[in-house]
């Protein structure tokens, strides 16, 4: 027998608004709003205050009417809330000071990844997923950009070229501000 579900097209948008939500975030959106609202011991409402959003869009989110976060510091909330989550149980005394910490702060979690809204530092355990548009991780030629001019980059990188061929290479990329 034919699956119901099947012949809705409203229940087929929805799941194939899942199945974008999955690939976006890594995951179909009303778990990760289920494991919050369940975490934190808070109703879906609460959450959306706490993250910048109205009820109705976390509602539509959650339910796969909606795909997307179009605001990426709701998004940095959500994540920032996750982290701390991973780490483990909040005490419900905590609970009040990190939804104030996270909903005053425009963008709790930086371009690294580093959570601002409670303990400082990375969560353990598997990293949060993110969006495939996530921003490009500073490499060393950035790092040594950021520290010296080009014309020293390339005197360090003769120097260097006999002994260690492959730290002048970087040295050499730096100075000419490739990736």
């Amino acid at each position: 027998m034919d699956d119901p579900r099947t012949a809705d097209p409203v229940a087929q948008e929805i799941a194939r608004n899942r199945e974008r939500q999955s690939a976006i975030y890594g995951e179909p959106l009303d778990e990760r709003i289920r494991r919050l609202t369940t975490g934190l011991g808070i109703t879906q409402a609460r959450l959306a205050a706490a993250i910048g959003l109205s009820p109705a869009m976390l509602s539509q989110l959650a339910g796969g009417r909606r795909v997307k976060i179009g605001d990426p510091a709701v998004l940095g909330r959500m994540t920032a809330l996750d982290r701390r989550l991973a780490r483990g149980p909040l005490p419900d005394a905590d609970r009040d000071a990190l939804l104030a910490r996270v909903r005053q702060d425009p963008s709790p979690c930086g371009p690294t990844g580093g959570c601002r809204c409670a303990e400082q530092g990375p969560a353990p355990g598997p990293p949060v997923p993110r969006p495939r548009r996530a921003p490009v991780e500073p490499t060393a030629e950035d790092a040594l950009r950021g520290v010296s001019a080009p014309a020293r980059l390339v005197a360090a990188a003769a120097e260097l070229s006999p002994s260690f061929p492959e730290i002048a290479e970087v040295l050499r990329r730096a100075a000419a501000g490739r990736r």
